[in-house]
């Protein structure tokens, strides 16, 4: 409606610039040199009232708003009425035609249209006087041919618009769907890890309660150091089921044990053979770490020191394992590129990638949370907490 709205205001404004324009400027000059507008029957008028009047549909129907300006062009010329603005109608015409068109076939029509009235416009002109005043004719085929080129332009321009914008949408629809690939591979991955850290723990379990059954009445003592480590076993184990969601997909046997608190010393050592200056400062538990919160904070470690080889280089990396309040605190910094060189070049630290977002899936399965990012000296930080007693969310 607003288009509408425009168009025949654009109709409106152009049939009386045409009309008016042609009247002022023909008003000094005498009857016997320009055929009057008026003859015969108000003609002249009438063509231009009507090319102007139809821009009111050019968006509607480009291709016949076309013919009929580029028709009472040709007649109203063509009828040696007087030269004025009365080509305003046909160069918004053609712009309308090549700028809503659909490109080769568009130009076709308009270029094969200008060619038709440049030939009638010469014609009409053959005897014009002075001679000066054949100017004007090519000044209307230039401005045609400029109204052509005009709108394909603006056509062209509006056709890489949309393009761009369906990349842009068809590359956020791929993101979202490799970061909801990138979750359920995490998801399923730490769930096997629980998978088999549980599974451990109920094989215990079960060894245990033979063992109690077999020496309850005869060794009490031994029975009773059986039913304690049972009731530790299962706290633990209870605690880690709590961590997991969804429901395990595990058809291969050739699981190995994942590393957990114990082994994050040997990433230091690997991160020191890489060429890093690692300052590593981990702290004792006060109490147990259950073997989920163990083996996340080592791949926290692991993917975090990685990171640093990759996008900085032999540098210096400080590596903090503390515990408060029932949870495990993890952080790991470093100084910015080293004497490698500048990172590796590519994606930017601080963009949340798959290690990141892995990182970060890991503590929010097991209650926690996860912070990452550049610092403002330089360097980059990962700050992760992690509950004891996790908790599913």
């Amino acid at each position: 409606m607003r288009e509408r709205g425009q168009d025949l205001l654009l109709a409106l404004f152009i049939t009386v610039m045409q009309v008016q324009g042609t009247v002022t400027r023909v008003a000094g000059e005498p009857e016997a040199v320009v055929r009057p507008l008026a003859d015969p029957g108000d003609l002249g008028y009438l063509l231009l009232v009507v090319s102007g009047a139809a821009l009111a549909v050019r968006r509607k129907w480009p291709f016949a708003v076309f013919l009929t300006t580029a028709s009472c062009s040709l007649i109203y010329y063509g009828l040696d009425f007087p030269d004025g603005p009365g080509w305003l109608a046909l160069f918004v015409s053609i712009y309308t035609l090549t700028a809503l068109g659909d490109g080769r076939r568009t130009l076709v029509i308009a270029g094969a249209g200008i060619a038709v009235l440049s030939v009638g416009w010469l014609i009409a002109a053959a005897d014009i006087e002075p001679r000066a005043a054949l100017g004007w004719v090519f000044f209307r085929i230039g401005a045609s041919i400029m109204s052509a080129a005009l709108g394909e332009s603006v056509r062209s321009r509006r056709v890489i618009a949309a393009d761009a914008l369906e990349r842009a949408e068809l590359a956020e629809r791929t993101r979202e769907q490799e970061a909801r690939a990138r979750v359920d591979e995490e998801r399923l991955r730490i769930a096997r890890e629980v998978h088999d850290t549980v599974a451990h723990a109920i094989a215990v379990i079960n060894v245990q309660s033979g063992v109690t059954a077999h020496v309850l009445d005869r060794r009490p003592e031994q029975a009773r150091e059986a039913l304690r480590v049972i009731e530790q076993t299962s706290s633990r184990a209870l605690r880690e089921m709590r961590a997991v969601l969804g429901v395990l997909n595990d058809s291969g046997d050739d699981r190995v044990p994942y590393p957990g608190l114990g082994e994050i010393g040997e990433l230091a050592t690997k991160a020191r053979q890489a060429g890093l200056d690692v300052d590593f400062r981990p702290a004792e538990s006060p109490e147990p770490v259950p073997g989920a919160v163990g083996s996340a904070v080592y791949r926290i470690l692991q993917e975090s020191i990685t990171n640093v080889i990759r996008h900085a280089g032999p540098t210096r990396v400080t590596v903090a394992v503390d515990y408060d309040a029932g949870a495990v605190r993890v952080r790991v910094t470093d100084e910015g590129p080293g004497a490698a060189g500048p990172p590796e070049p590519g994606r930017d630290r601080g963009e949340p990638g798959r290690g990141i977002t892995g990182m970060r899936e890991r503590c929010r399965l097991l209650g926690g949370e996860l912070d990452a990012g550049p610092l403002p000296g330089g360097g980059f930080a990962v700050n992760a907490r992690l509950p004891l007693a996790a908790v599913a969310t």
